[in-house]
């Protein structure tokens, strides 16, 4: 539910959207697939472009129900190479939300690259700030020993660093990143 209702906006609203569906007892897969669109509308409001992410949220809902019982952890016994396209193929999942859900709820081990990981590589000379989400993605996957708990920690650490220094105004002033370039750290391309 989360790895869906946090695009395009801060977590902090998530987690007002994610109250409210658990206030109604709606943060339940077969909920959300059986219920009205509008009912989901209004309790993931907080969230922003609430009605575009009703309809995604209920699309992974019912897929979940349809394949797999409802049960994430029934989804999770499918092989990373055959669970990635088939996310990707419902509707509203892109790369970032796939991954998120494969990293966070599957226990997979794949590196989500998000618009801080973006930012934070471009403005510090490690990736061309065209660089696509699957190219920065295979250059994590590559660079770092395929672990769930270790790309869940780089993931992390990078989300803290784009909250708390590379903002779209950054404060660069105190960012352990500056430390680390200054001693030279090596580039990601």
């Amino acid at each position: 539910v989360g790895a869906i209702l946090v695009q395009n906006t801060a977590w902090t609203n998530v987690e007002k959207a994610i109250a409210n569906l658990k206030a109604a007892r709606m943060l339940q897969c077969r909920a959300i697939a059986d219920a009205r669109l509008e009912d989901i509308e209004q309790l993931i409001r907080p969230s922003g472009y609430f009605r575009v992410k009703a309809k995604r949220l209920q699309s992974f809902c019912k897929h979940l129900t349809d394949h797999y019982g409802a049960s994430i952890k029934r989804m999770a016994k499918r092989q990373l190479e055959e669970l990635r396209p088939e996310l990707l193929g419902i509707h509203g999942i892109g790369p970032e939300t796939a991954d998120c859900i494969l990293l966070y709820a599957c226990d997979k081990p794949v590196f989500v690259i998000d618009a801080y990981t973006k930012r934070i590589l471009s403005r510090h000379g490690l990736c061309d700030p065209k660089a696509s989400y699957e190219g920065l993605r295979a250059t994590f996957e590559e660079a770092i020993q395929p672990s769930t708990h270790a790309y869940g920690e780089y993931h992390a650490r990078l989300v803290l660093l784009g909250k708390d220094f590379c903002k779209k105004s950054p404060t660069c002033e105190g960012c352990p990143l500056q430390a680390l370039l200054a001693k030279g750290q090596p580039r990601l391309d």
